[in-house]
């Protein structure tokens, strides 16, 4: 196959895992175990240095990072209307998807991974104590621009199709749960979060990545 997806379940590889079952195309799905280090090693190294997922080749070439990947599928595969065509319509969902990949993301990495910002553990306890209340703030704000998108008749958070932004709203709103965020707390966000997670590409896609989509349910 021409198409390799290099993904760890439960990352951020999940949108263009999504995406790539939405496309109907054929491709080699190929699990990086980020908590076995494999990541780090020579063979993964070699696709990509900076050791991280998602990672898509397609006929050997190497494209990483999310935006990149989902405005790749989305020219590659333009029958899946993924993105909208042009125009504002266009601009506005790259806006979210860019906000979601640069601000949402990084907060949350704060909360997973303070280490990478301090060596102390006291100081690292107060970077990810600060990071969770900004997280939180971030979820109300991604609830309130998709109570607009669907006030404004659109079925999905980026239009009339299914598209990244759907794959990365369930993304986020599941690592707030881990994070110690019940969803409940974001109804009409969580109840659009389950909506998507019952598409059967994103179904396929968890399935394949054996997530729960509140690790805060026991």
């Amino acid at each position: 196959m021409s198409l390799v997806l290099y993904f760890a379940p439960g990352a951020c590889s999940f949108v263009p895992h999504c995406l790539l079952e939405a496309s109907g195309a054929p491709y080699e799905p190929h699990m990086v175990k980020l908590h076995k280090g494999e990541q780090y090693e020579p063979t993964y190294q070699s696709i990509n240095p900076r050791g991280q997922v998602p990672v898509l080749v397609d006929d050997g070439q190497v494209i990483t990072q999310i935006v990149a990947i989902s405005l790749y599928l989305a020219e590659k595969f333009p029958q899946a209307n993924f993105l909208p065509a042009s125009g504002v319509a266009r601009a506005k969902v790259l806006e979210t998807l860019m906000w979601m990949n640069n601000t949402v993301h990084t907060t949350f990495t704060h909360v997973f991974m303070p280490n990478k910002y301090s060596s102390s553990p006291e100081v690292q306890a107060d970077i990810k104590a600060h990071a969770v209340g900004t997280y939180r703030s971030l979820l109300a704000e991604m609830q309130n621009l998709l109570e607009a998108a669907l006030a404004n008749g659109q079925p999905w958070f980026g239009g009339a199709h299914f598209g990244p932004l759907d794959a990365y709203a369930l993304t986020l709103t599941r690592w707030g749960s881990i994070a110690g965020i019940d969803p409940h707390d974001f109804p009409q966000l969580w109840a659009f979060v389950q909506r998507v997670a019952q598409h059967p590409p994103v179904q396929r896609a968890i399935e394949r990545e054996r997530l729960q989509l509140n690790v805060l349910q026991r």
